[in-house]
């Protein structure tokens, strides 16, 4: 498998987003965590960048991509404590961001539909770009990515440890 790409390299992917970057609201980010691994500020730039080149590939529209990427999950909550009474996270953190990211900057319909319908599969409202399904998708591998490999790394740090001890 390749080398994971440098986006602070990426003159082109830098271009779309560093105005939204240079924001307090998108910085507060790292502030919350995402999952148990990484803060939502990293999380938000893996999805935002791995879209986005998946989107080269795939000649989408790659500005949408990465700025919606980018602003998908804007919201200042820890979405493990705060319950709704109108829905589930799934379901609500997405018009939050959408709210949130709207205050930051005009938004054009496919980066609202990517914001609001990012948590697709487990909310039903069907993705009407195909920009919205990449980000949807890579969001999806991210968050595996992020629980899921650390926590295989715990569950072997013992064996290799034990082994290394009987050479």
């Amino acid at each position: 498998m390749s080398k994971k790409r440098d986006w602070q390299s990426d003159a082109e992917y830098v271009g779309y987003v560093a105005d939204l970057l240079a924001k307090p609201e998108v910085q507060r980010l790292a502030e919350h965590p995402q999952h148990h691994y990484s803060n939502r500020l990293e999380h938000s730039i893996s999805v935002s960048y791995q879209s986005y080149l998946i989107g080269k590939r795939l000649h989408l529209n790659v500005r949408a991509i990465a700025r919606a990427g980018l602003l998908h999950d804007l919201f200042y909550y820890d979405w493990r404590k705060t319950k709704f009474d109108l829905g589930t996270h799934a379901f609500i953190h997405p018009r939050i961001a959408l709210r949130n990211a709207e205050k930051l900057t005009e938004l054009s319909p496919m980066e609202k539909d990517i914001i609001v319908k990012h948590m697709w599969g487990a909310t039903v409202g069907l993705p009407k770009y195909k920009e919205s399904f990449v980000v949807s998708l890579v969001d999806d591998y991210a968050a595996m990515d992020e629980v899921v490999v650390p926590w295989m790394h715990k569950l072997r740090h013992p064996i290799h440890t034990h082994l290394k001890a009987l050479n």
